[in-house]
């Protein structure tokens, strides 16, 4: 299979296009080696997780370019975020798996000493818009917790997956801990999901795919921890740090060009200040610079396909369609060398319904709607009115207030004054059809694991 550089259009690699044969024999692989791997001790799994680490570490730049050029994100993102957090992840459930304790209930006549088991082979399947970044963030407390596991990634952002593979051979991980097969959903990821000797499956991606990795492995009651799309909402009260919040919404709405299942895409703005917040966010979002991937001072990059390019492209129609008002877009003027990349500027729309399909339907680019609220109240039912329920943001001075809507939001996450602000001790996940279960902290080393208890009658 081809991989093409979002920015450019050009082909930048060639990816195994892997099939039923290829799944079978990486899980053979990881079921072969899952007795010897489950029989290490917490302590002996945790150092492995920091020897990846130390690896992955030394490949820091080589991680920004690789992400850089996969998925056209630009070069000082790729660096802050994802080489730092494939980085952090192992070195986090390393120190995390390390201080994993026993639980011990005492009866009167009788101890109840809980203890937690792997619960097998593992099919880990992540998406392209943080590629490792997420594989690190589900092989890390898979492994850790003696899981083995067959990884999926993305086919249209397939290098570092590559590089992390490299870096497990490098430290000499037992052979058939972590296997990685590439291909497509069809080829290879329904015949993993399907896979009779896989025992979980941890899934980052569309809400569509989703429901069928949620079908195919109910059959077989596999473990399963499904991470799916958002439509969230940045609310913005009037009584905001107005500088603060309009850079915040605007890093919400944009970062990855919008290609995060996190971004508030929906911005609610309380009447008072809306027209004033519209001017100053439609000037913030205009200066940001968009362009070359490769350059420091790039805020946005390409959209990861000409597939991906389109239907943003189709739902601005759609916007125009229901009345929307395009305060800004359109396409960037760019050198000849990226004329054949999946280009386009950043979209702010005014004037839709709250119910139109632009302001509930997740887009997963470059596009936001705003929307004008009168009272708290109106603002709740802005955000619970979308199917989905990840993630969201609340702007205000008044604490008491932002914790009482954040309440009564369906929704997993919620940040007050900031955005993407993340403790990894936290459960990540969604409600609705943002997801089920979640992961994080101690909730990964839950779902990667089997909790056991051993009863001993005194």
């Amino acid at each position: 299979m081809e991989d093409y550089s979002p920015a450019t259009g050009e082909i930048i690699g060639y990816v195994p296009k892997s099939n039923e044969s290829d799944v079978d024999k990486a899980v053979s692989s990881a079921r072969e080696a899952l007795p010897n791997w489950s029989s290490l001790t917490h302590i002996e799994r945790a150092e492995w997780l920091d020897k990846i680490a130390d690896y992955l570490e030394s490949k820091y730049e080589e991680i920004a370019i690789l992400e850089s050029r996969d998925t056209g994100k630009p070069i000082s993102l790729a660096r802050e975020v994802d080489a730092y957090r494939s980085v952090k992840n192992f070195r986090f459930f390393a120190e995390m798996i390390r201080n994993l304790e026993e639980q011990h209930f005492d009866m009167k006549d009788a101890d109840n000493r809980v203890i937690y088991k792997p619960v097998g082979v593992g099919a880990l399947i992540t998406p392209w818009n943080l590629p490792l970044y997420l594989l690190s963030w589900k092989v890390a407390p898979a492994i850790g917790m003696g899981n083995t596991v067959v990884c999926k990634p993305s086919e249209l952002t397939p290098m570092t997956a590559d590089l992390l593979m490299k870096a497990i051979d490098e430290v000499g991980l037992p052979k058939g801990v972590v296997n990685l097969i590439h291909g497509d959903g069809i080829g290879a990821g329904a015949p993993l999901v399907a896979h009779q000797d896989v025992d979980l499956v941890s899934f980052t991606g569309g809400t569509g795919t989703g429901a069928s990795v949620a079908q195919s492995a109910a059959k077989s009651f596999k473990k399963l921890s499904l991470e799916l799309g958002g439509k969230n909402a940045s609310i913005v009260f009037d009584d905001c740090d107005l500088d603060k919040t309009i850079k915040g919404v605007v890093r919400s709405g944009f970062l990855n060009q919008g290609q995060v299942c996190l971004c508030g895409s929906r911005i609610l703005v309380q009447e008072n200040i809306y027209d004033e917040f519209v001017e100053r966010f439609v000037n913030e979002v205009e200066d940001m610079k968009i362009g070359d991937p490769s350059q420091e001072e790039t805020k946005l990059g390409a959209l990861i396909s000409p597939e991906h390019l389109s239907k943003v492209e189709q739902y601005i129609e759609i916007a125009k369609e229901e009345g929307g008002t395009i305060l800004t877009g359109g396409y960037p003027c760019l050198p000849k060398e990226f004329e054949n990349g999946n280009w386009i500027a950043p979209t702010v729309i005014s004037d839709l319904d709250i119910s139109s399909r632009c302001s509930t339907e997740e887009i997963f680019g470059p596009v936001v709607t705003i929307h004008k609220f009168t009272t708290e109240e109106g603002a709740i039912m802005i955000a619970n009115n979308t199917r989905y329920g990840l993630a969201g943001s609340i702007w205000t001075k008044d604490l008491e207030k932002a914790n009482r809507v954040a309440e009564s939001i369906d929704t997993g996450m919620i940040w007050i004054n900031t955005w993407l602000h993340r403790d990894l001790r936290t459960p990540f996940g969604g409600v609705k059809d943002s997801g089920i279960g979640r992961e994080g902290g101690k909730w990964s080393l839950g779902f990667f694991s089997e909790t056991m208890n051993i009863c001993t009658k005194l």
